[in-house]
């Protein structure tokens, strides 16, 4: 079993001339994360998505500078939002549909607790693999859905690099998927402006949309 690669990415970089890219979670960026009053961390959470999914999900939090989450608002849609640090200054809104949330998301939080924890990329990979074996983790079943809508994104490049936001845009974790089977063709993954494939073909494989607006967590605090 290879490495995971974009499956398990917490944020989203950017290419060179400005091009969006998942890229590998290569480690977690030690230092201390920005931490955020309780309301404002709900409010931002929740901006990864439109208000049609976030509303009525859960809000995870960060609970201290070791890379932990807790839950800070109950939801009852399945979906699960959180905001997830990957450099000691980014902050960067997921918000996960149901599927996502049993699938990618624990997986998200265990390589985040187990960088700030001081344990290496090799570390993270073969923790994962053997939990995927033992049955503690698992794929997507079906594509699995991560909304990062949020104009408030901090996102880092990975020479740790402030680039702010990019674009709004919705990851779709679709094991196997291939360019080809959605009318792609090259090596190149971008299809068009708006759209990329990033590890086709594998178990990694993540379908990337761009989206035509931001969410403005202002707006969801006053809602």
């Amino acid at each position: 079993m290879r490495p995971r690669s974009a499956l398990f990415a917490l944020i989203p970089l950017v290419f060179p001339a400005g091009l969006l890219a998942q890229s590998v979670e290569a480690s977690i960026r030690y230092g201390e994360p920005v931490r955020l009053p309780l309301a404002e961390e709900i409010a931002l959470a929740r901006s990864a998505a439109p208000p049609a999914v976030s509303a009525d999900a859960t809000v995870l939090v960060l609970a201290d500078g070791a890379g932990r989450w807790v839950e800070g608002a109950a939801g009852t849609n399945g979906a699960t939002c959180y905001v997830s640090r990957s450099w000691a200054g980014s902050l960067e809104p997921h918000c996960f549909d149901p599927e996502g949330s049993t699938t990618i998301l624990p997986i998200h939080l265990a390589r985040a607790e187990m960088g700030f924890a001081g344990a290496s990329e090799a570390e993270t990979d073969r923790a994962v693999r053997a939990g995927v074996a033992e049955g503690r983790f698992r794929y997507p079943s079906r594509p699995a859905v991560s909304y990062m809508l949020s104009s408030a994104q901090v996102l880092y490049d990975d020479d740790g690099k402030n680039v702010g936001a990019w674009k709004p845009h919705v990851m779709i974790y679709w094991p196997g998927l291939t360019k080809a089977e959605i009318g792609g063709a090259g090596e190149d993954p971008m299809i068009g402006s708006s759209m990329m494939v990033v590890d086709a073909g594998t178990d990694d494989a993540v379908l990337i949309l761009v989206q035509p607006e931001f969410v403005d967590p202002g707006a969801v605090a006053a809602e």
